[in-house]
């Protein structure tokens, strides 16, 4: 099992049921040293407002979300659903555990 960090929309029970056809089970956790951003991706029906994790440089900074348990195959389904606005990379969250989380794609 992967572990999978969220911060936003892969939070929705709507979306998770969307990607996995299942709700996911998760526990608070957090990013230290990231911020949120506004980010305005392109959709079918035009711009929507969305925000995205990046790098700060101010080490308190802290990203309130969720850490889920997926397979390596959700965790593809997770790619897929994310915009190319985004890229995939492993942190460290607060709490120890390595997390996969969805950053801005620089």
């Amino acid at each position: 099992m992967e572990k999978l960090f969220s911060y936003g929309t892969l939070r929705s029970k709507q979306i998770q049921m969307q990607i996995f056809n299942k709700v996911l089970n998760g526990t608070p956790d957090q990013i230290l040293g990231f911020k949120l951003k506004s980010l305005q991706i392109e959709e079918e029906f035009g711009m929507a407002d969305y925000v995205v994790a990046v790098p700060s440089e101010n080490l308190e900074d802290i990203i309130h979300g969720v850490v889920f348990d997926v397979s390596n195959a959700e965790l593809l389904k997770v790619d897929q659903f994310e915009s190319n606005s985004y890229k995939r990379v492993q942190v460290k969250l607060k709490s120890g555990i390595l997390a996969w989380v969805y950053t801005e794609n620089k």
